[in-house]
């Protein structure tokens, strides 16, 4: 447990990345990251050799939470999306930096592998800023980088609940002048297999390359490495 907490704690100094405004004025908070491969990172070789991102230490199901897609539907992560490649990041819409960038990257990566993967993977994102970033204002942005992107929101409480589950730092929420706000938020994105464990984490610095050579192994991640169904959920996350 305290390992597990240790290695948690160590990530969260690496993925807080700063998100300024969309003001032009003002140069955008620089990312509090690492590379797709974060220090002290454990990358073990799987089948078709090593992920390109970082390996958690502990293997955790997919987690389970709650909240509102784009239709103003309600939306069950785990239920939802279990037993699909599923790529899960938490920022908002107004971020400059690491929030689109992610977004496109992972889109282009869909145009590189076949259609059956790019079909099976499911891509959700999260808002951190649920006070601007309602239903139509989510799926207007998602659509300018893939129309199938899930987006989803809720209340404050709701959504620290969810990054709760998923074991990411807290979203916080920073005045600039002008009477405006940022968004300090969790950087990584986080990668299921179809067997819903949580394989890789990916950083700022991941390349479309990184996520293209992953996304196949990620759907086709059935009983590879996968813990017992006994497996000891050391982080706390789910419990």
């Amino acid at each position: 447990m305290r390992s597990a907490l240790r290695w948690i704690a160590t990530v969260a100094l690496f993925c807080l990345a700063g998100c300024g405004g969309s003001s032009t004025n003002e140069k955008p908070h620089s990312v509090v990251s690492g590379g797709a491969h974060e220090p002290g990172s454990v990358r073990p070789t799987a089948v078709g050799g090593e992920w390109h991102g970082t390996v958690p230490k502990v293997l955790n199901h997919r987690p389970s939470f709650t909240l509102v897609d784009t239709s103003g539907q309600s939306f069950d992560f785990a239920k939802e999306t279990a037993g699909h490649a599923t790529l899960l990041f938490f920022g908002y819409t107004n971020c400059p930096n690491v929030c689109p960038t992610t977004m496109a990257d992972i889109a282009a990566a869909k145009q590189l592998v076949s259609a059956n993967v790019g079909s099976a993977l499911k891509v959700v994102f999260v808002t951190t800023d649920p006070k601007r970033d309602t239903e139509p204002v989510l799926r207007r942005w998602l659509n300018q980088f893939d129309s199938s992107f899930i987006g989803l929101t809720g209340s404050p409480e709701q959504l620290v609940a969810a990054q709760q589950a998923a074991g990411v730092p807290l979203a916080q929420a920073q005045q600039v002048p002008g009477g405006r706000y940022e968004v300090a938020h969790a950087a990584q994105v986080a990668a299921y297999g179809a067997d819903d464990i949580e394989r890789v984490l990916y950083f700022a610095r991941t390349t479309v390359a990184d996520y293209a050579a992953d996304l196949p192994r990620l759907v086709a991640t059935f009983g590879i490495q996968s813990p017992p169904a006994a497996y000891p959920d050391l982080s706390g996350r789910n419990q």
